[in-house]
C-alpha cells in the first residue's frame, strides 16, 4: 500500500484479524508510534481501523462528482464524500451478521496530494482523534494511507448541517428548544474532547455540526484534526476567526471558545454574522434586534438572554476571560425544555433507519433533470448543447413546449 506501509506495520495477531477492514491474513495494521491499542466498537461505532484505497474507491464509485458532499463541492481544497462499504471480508472468522453490519454508510475525506507530506504524522494524527467515542460526535471509523493518498473514514450524518438548516432552509426554519439543544450537544461534545486530551477544533462554525438519523446534532470529528500538515486552522473569513489567531496564527482552547460564540450567533439571529457586528448589539443589550426573526416570537425571552450573555462571554477579547467547555454546559443545561421530545420532530423530518441510497450507476445531468422534471434545467442543458428551435416548422419551440407543461400542471 505504497510508503505508509513500511512505516507502522506489526504482525497481526489473532485479535487483529477481527478489527481489520479485510480480514486477510495478509494485512498488517498500522499503529500510532506511542503504541496505544485501537479503539474498540462502541455503541454501534466500529472500532477505529485502516481502510484500504480499493475499499474507499468502492465505496465512492471511484470518488465520483454525484458523491460528494462538501458544501463547496469539487472546489473544496479537501473534498468529502459519501459511500458504502462493501462485503469484502472474506476471513472464515467474520460471520455474515459482521459483514452485514460492515455495509454501513460513510464519509470519505479526500485530502489534496501535498497536505500531509510526513505519513507517520498524518497516522499518528489519525489514530489520535480516531481514538475518541461519543454520541455528540460524528466519529472518525478508519483512515487510508497509501502513496500520496490521505483519507479519513467518518460515520455519515444522513440529515445535512447546521447551516443548511439555519441559513439556506426551505420549509422551516430550526425551532427555539432544537437551538437550545443544538448549543448543548455541541458544547458536551468539545468538552468530552478537551476531557479526552484533544481540547483544540480547527475551524468551528455553522457547518461543522451535522444532524445524523434521529435528528440529534453531532459535531463533524473532522475539525480535530488541521487540512494539512502546516495549513491553518481557519479556512473561513478572518472577521470570524479570533482575535489571538489574528496576531501569532495559533489556535488554543480559548480560541475554540471564541469560535463556538460565534455559533451562538448564529443560533440566536439565523445569520452568518461577524463578531464585531454582533458585538456593537451586545454591548447595547439589543437582544431583540439580534434574534432571528423567522423565530416570529415564538421564543423564551429570559433563554435567549442567558444564550446572548454567554455569547458576550465567548467572544471576550482577552482569552483568559472566556468560559472553558465544563462552565459552558453548566450554563446550556438548565435551558433545555423539550428533553422528551425526539430531534427529528423538532427538525420537522422522518426519522431515518439508514441514509437514502445512492445510485452506483449516477444519471447524466440530461437524465437527472428528467427524472425531476425540471424544465428550466432540461432548457439550460439544451442551450449548453447549442439547441435552437427549429425555424419554419409547424412543431413547437421548446420554450412554447414549456409553458404548455406549466400550464398543465397549474
Amino acid at each position: 500500500m505504497g510508503c505508509c506501509q513500511s512505516c507502522f506495520t506489526k504482525p497481526p495477531s489473532s485479535s487483529d484479524v477481527h478489527h481489520s477492514v479485510h480480514g486477510n491474513d495478509h494485512d498488517h495494521h498500522h499503529q500510532p508510534t506511542n503504541g496505544a491499542a485501537s479503539p474498540a466498537s462502541t455503541g454501534g461505532v466500529p472500532a477505529f481501523a485502516e481502510f484500504s484505497l480499493a475499499d474507499l474507491k468502492a465505496a465512492t464509485n471511484n470518488f465520483s462528482f454525484y458523491f460528494i458532499v462538501s458544501e463547496s463541492g469539487e472546489k473544496a481544497p479537501n473534498v468529502v464524500y459519501k459511500g458504502r462499504l462493501g462485503n469484502n471480508n472474506s476471513s472464515s472468522g467474520i460471520t455474515d451478521d459482521k459483514k452485514n453490519s460492515d455495509r454501513r454508510w460513510i464519509v470519505v475525506k479526500k485530502f489534496t496530494k501535498v497536505a500531509w507530506p510526513d505519513p507517520k504524522q498524518f497516522v499518528d494524527e489519525a489514530w489520535g482523534v480516531g481514538k475518541l467515542r461519543n454520541k455528540r460526535l460524528a466519529n472518525l471509523i478508519g483512515y487510508c494511507c497509501d502513496g500520496d493518498e490521505r483519507l479519513l473514514v467518518a460515520e455519515y450524518m444522513p440529515n445535512d448541517t447546521l447551516a443548511k438548516h439555519l441559513f439556506h432552509w426551505e420549509s422551516q426554519t430550526i425551532e427555539w428548544a432544537l437551538r437550545l439543544r443544538v448549543a448543548l450537544y455541541m458544547a458536551e461534545a468539545l468538552n468530552y474532547c478537551r476531557a479526552e486530551g484533544r481540547p483544540l477544533y480547527h475551524d468551528l462554525n455553522a457547518y461543522r455540526v451535522l444532524f445524523d438519523e434521529n435528528g440529534d446534532p453531532r459535531l463533524s470529528c473532522f475539525g480535530l484534526m488541521k487540512n494539512s500538515r502546516d495549513g491553518k486552522s481557519y479556512s473561513t473569513n478572518l472577521a470570524y476567526t479570533p482575535p489571538e489567531y489574528l496576531k501569532n496564527g495559533r489556535v488554543t482552547p480559548e480560541s475554540v471558545i471564541f469560535s463556538f460564540g460565534t455559533v451562538l450567533l448564529d443560533l440566536l439571529s439565523g445569520k452568518h454574522i461577524p463578531p464585531s457586528h454582533a458585538l456593537d448589539m451586545i454591548r447595547a443589550k439589543n437582544l431583540l434586534f439580534l434574534m432571528d426573526s423567522h423565530l416570529e416570537g415564538n421564543f423564551s425571552t429570559e433563554e435567549a438572554t442567558v444564550v446572548f450573555d454567554l455569547a458576550s462571554r465567548c467572544l471576550q477579547y482577552e482569552p483568559r476571560e472566556r468560559p472553558c467547555t465544563k462552565d459552558i454546559v453548566e450554563t446550556l443545561s438548565p435551558l433545555q425544555n423539550k428533553s422528551d421530545v425526539p430531534s427529528y420532530v423538532m427538525l420537522g423530518i422522518s426519522k431515518q433507519e439508514q441514509a437514502p441510497p445512492t445510485p452506483q450507476h449516477p444519471l447524466s445531468p440530461m437524465g437527472d433533470a428528467c427524472s425531476r422534471m425540471d424544465l428550466t434545467a432540461i432548457h439550460q442543458i439544451l442551450v449548453m448543447m447549442h439547441y435552437k428551435d427549429d425555424e419554419g416548422t409547424n412543431e413547437l419551440s421548446f420554450q412554447e413546449w414549456t409553458q404548455q407543461m406549466r400550464d398543465a400542471g397549474s
